[in-house]
């Protein structure tokens, strides 16, 4: 999460969304009063102990929404970046055995494994929408990007946000065939009744 005093915005960063590539292109514009949590790359952690404790940068806004101001949180525009719960799936998935290398062995096989032991502890395994709505699925956010026009949407943002927009980097990215490659159809309901409702609030289909 980045929390920009200097031009009022809240980047709340969705696991394996593409928020390295967002969070470096943003830093570049960051003042000084402006504060960023992240764990991987770059170790920081905002200025409320509460939230550091939590010892990653995948904060939602529900969750930082108590620490600041009304006023703040309200005026602020809060944005988030969002993926197709389908391939999203099959890149947690080939991340979390990504040192044993089952993925690649039997992608399948992980993935069913996966659907039927859920990590719910695991931040990068929670619902997108999870970060971006209060505790009644009211959206917070005021724009969601998307991972599939990621350029566009950073570029629709810097021009909400008032600074220069840049191309993105990639960073952390991995190898691997498109996401329907790896489907059948028991997998293909499965990610649906787990994701329904970031494929029902975000518009996705597989």
């Amino acid at each position: 999460m980045i929390i920009s005093g200097l031009h009022k915005f809240i980047f709340a960063a969705i696991p394996k969304t593409g928020t390295h590539a967002v969070r470096r292109a943003l830093r570049a514009h960051m003042g000084p009063q402006d504060v960023e949590q992240v764990g991987l790359f770059v170790h920081r952690q905002l200025p409320i102990p509460d939230l550091a404790r939590v010892g990653h940068g995948h904060l939602t806004l529900t969750q930082v929404r108590p620490y600041l101001k009304p006023a703040m949180f309200d005026s602020f525009f809060k944005f988030a970046f969002v993926r197709n719960p389908f391939d999203r799936f099959v890149s947690y998935c080939a991340f979390v055995t990504r040192d044993t290398g089952e993925f690649a062995g039997d992608p399948k096989a992980v993935m069913r494994d996966i659907l039927a032991n859920p990590p719910s502890d695991h931040v990068l395994f929670h619902a997108q929408h999870s970060f971006v709505t209060d505790t009644s699925s009211k959206l917070l956010a005021d724009h969601v990007g998307r991972v599939e026009t990621m350029q566009e949407s950073y570029d629709e943002i810097c021009a909400k946000i008032g600074i220069a927009t840049a191309p993105l980097d990639k960073v952390n990215t991995s190898s691997r065939r498109d996401y329907r490659e790896y489907y059948d159809q028991p997998l293909i309901d499965g990610v649906a009744k787990l994701y329904a409702r970031d494929l029902e609030l975000f518009g996705y289909e597989y």
